[in-house]
């Protein structure tokens, strides 16, 4: 997680954010969220160095609440949002999510939200920013959780990020499936990715 907590410091010095449906994305990089058509353009970064699946793991969520891969055995389908408290578009989405972890619990869709900057460069907690996104979740009333990187990086999902949010889809087995997706979305956006990953993953069985 060194590396990658590096990078993260690095990205958050030359940050270009944009609006809602947007993202935070790395200076020099390609904006892909100007238009609808765009924000869900499949980051293809993101796919291509992330793992097949997340891998073995144990973390805690920003209230001290141990976690390990068996959170996504507790859906069919869970959305996977990794995000920064200091993306504003990251924090815009938040309500949207939980929208949609309520309208779509009963599909088997669940999500979950990985907070980068709770830890720093060292691995060390960073305080400031656990405590805002508590603040975050109170305020967003949001009741998935929000984990903090492990040291396993999940098996290297969390790396090489180009912009923020960035988000996955993973089964109950963990496995890494549809596309990867950048920028943020609101409800209606979000349900729509969602049903045609989740015809995507029942057309693969």
């Amino acid at each position: 997680m060194k590396v990658f907590r590096k990078k993260i410091a690095g990205i958050a010095a030359g940050i270009l954010c944009v609006s809602m449906l947007g993202g935070c994305a790395a200076a020099g990089t390609t904006d892909q969220t100007e238009t609808d058509a765009a924000v869900e353009t499949v980051d293809d970064t993101a796919s291509e160095t992330a793992a097949d699946n997340v891998g073995a793991f144990t973390t805690t969520d920003i209230d001290g609440n141990e976690y390990t891969e068996a959170v996504f055995a507790e859906h069919d389908l869970t959305l996977l949002n990794l995000f920064a408290t200091w993306c504003t578009p990251c924090v815009q989405e938040i309500p949207e999510l939980e929208k949609l972890s309520q309208e779509m619990a009963e599909m088997g869709v669940g999500v979950v939200g990985v907070v980068l900057d709770t830890k720093d460069e060292n691995g060390e907690e960073v305080q400031e920013s656990i405590d805002l996104a508590k603040q975050l979740a109170e305020q967003t009333g949001a009741t998935y959780p929000f984990l903090m990187p492990g040291d396993t990086d999940m098996n290297g999902l969390l790396s090489d990020l180009t912009a923020f949010p960035t988000t996955y889809f993973v089964d109950k087995d963990g496995n890494i499936v549809g596309d990867s997706y950048m920028g943020s979305h609101d409800l209606e956006g979000w349900k729509e990715i969602v049903e045609k990953e989740l015809a995507r993953m029942q057309e693969a069985k």
